[in-house]
């Protein structure tokens, strides 16, 4: 008898609370009505505003990454370039000035050996 009293009381006490939980919707619709759906509506127009907002700026945002991107690429590319060529620049003029310095090398061993045959 035990078992069956505490099923009743679960029983009473989740019907009363289904019950005043119906009840307290059936208030909140009779006060609020019209006003809480008319917010639902206003909100869930929001929310797709928002999600397709969302959706453009992250589309936005892949293009612009790609674009960024790409222009680093080309930078790199034309960074190298200049590089190359200011390496092969410096090489040549390198170059030149060690032919420079061998001619003047060259020139004071000529004027050593014309010297001396003069000095003879």
């Amino acid at each position: 008898m035990k078992k069956d009293t505490k099923a009743e009381i679960s029983e009473n006490l989740n019907g009363e609370h289904k019950n005043a939980s119906s009840k307290i919707d059936a208030i909140k619709e009779l006060i609020f009505g019209e006003n809480i759906q008319e917010y639902n509506e206003e909100f869930e127009a929001l929310k797709k505003d928002i999600l397709h907002k969302k959706n453009e700026l992250q589309e936005l945002i892949s293009s612009v990454e790609s674009e960024l991107l790409q222009s680093i690429d080309s930078l790199s590319t034309d960074i190298n370039i200049r590089v190359t060529e200011l390496e092969n620049t410096v090489n040549d003029k390198l170059d030149d000035l060690g032919d420079k310095k061998a001619d003047r090398k060259l020139l004071s061993e000529l004027f050593i050996k014309l010297g001396e045959k003069i000095a003879e």
